[in-house]
């Protein structure tokens, strides 16, 4: 039986200024109990002591490599990471999280499968808060609407060197939603897997809660207009469920409702005059 040189998994993560934190995050990694990944860390700039801790980190196990480049952001930090990766499987991790140990043991066969194409957990945050995170149950239509998968799923390099990246000009977040919706088409299986392998750090700086309800309108106008392909084509116009008329809510006299309306509305006009009565 030949032996497999690669890993299997190919963990990312990208570090600005996480230090206090990143020794967490790795031994989360180094606890998996499925041997077969690399860890590549990626130090996007920080002058704390990343360096340091990532450089421990490959000298205790050969499986951590270590990437130092000048500050570029998030998404450029994960993109880098996963062109060097050499693993079939990608697991983008924020140096602030962590997963749990059985994660990429659960995974594997899931993403074996060439029919999944994404395969995520449920999760928990810690830190501020102690609670479960109750997202909801994955569709496209909710995807649609608004990001339901958190950053650390897993996918294939092969799939992801089929996209341009995270968009690496949106350093104010939204990018892993932007970038799911860059990714899946409504035809694509995605799966979750049935227990908690998946730790979102909430403190006082998470980037969610520096979101203002101003720039998340402004964000999301930005992936309307980049997604609207997918928009015209797979938002259904006649809707009416409590996440739609949320939007109509939220978005009632700003730019993105009024762009929205503009789409919308001939195609409802268009449903009603073609629809059998």
């Amino acid at each position: 039986m030949p032996i497999n040189i690669y890993p299997d998994f190919s963990i990312v993560v990208p570090c600005y200024q996480q230090a206090e934190y990143l020794n967490e995050a790795l031994l989360s990694v180094q606890n998996q109990t499925f041997i077969n990944w690399e860890c590549i860390i990626v130090n996007d700039g920080s002058n704390d002591e990343t360096e340091e801790i990532a450089e421990y980190w490959c000298k205790l196990d050969d499986r951590f490599l270590y990437i130092k480049q000048e500050n570029r952001g998030l998404s450029n930090a994960r993109n880098e990471g996963i062109k060097r990766a050499l693993g079939s499987y990608i697991l983008p991790l924020d140096a602030d999280d962590k997963i749990g140990e059985h994660y990429l043991e659960k995974a594997f066969p899931f993403i074996e499968n060439n029919e999944v194409k994404l395969v995520y957990c449920k999760a928990k945050k810690f830190g501020l808060e102690n609670i479960n995170w109750n997202l909801p149950t994955y569709s496209y239509s909710q995807l649609l609407i608004g990001n339901i998968i958190f950053c650390s799923a897993i996918f294939r390099k092969a799939d992801f060197l089929l996209t341009s990246g995270y968009d690496e000009s949106m350093k104010n977040g939204y990018e892993d939603w932007d970038f799911w919706l860059q990714f899946l088409s409504k035809e694509d299986k995605v799966h979750q897997l049935n227990s908690i392998e998946f730790f979102y750090r909430i403190k006082s700086s998470s980037m969610l809660k520096m979101i203002d309800e101003n720039s998340s309108r402004v964000l999301r106008n930005i992936i309307f207009k980049k997604h609207i392909n997918k928009y015209l084509i797979d938002w259904d116009p006649i809707l009416e469920h409590r996440e739609y008329n949320k939007i109509i809510s939220m978005y009632k006299n700003s730019i993105d409702y009024k762009f929205g309306n503009f789409i919308f509305a001939p195609l409802r006009k268009i449903y009603y005059m073609v629809s059998p009565k």
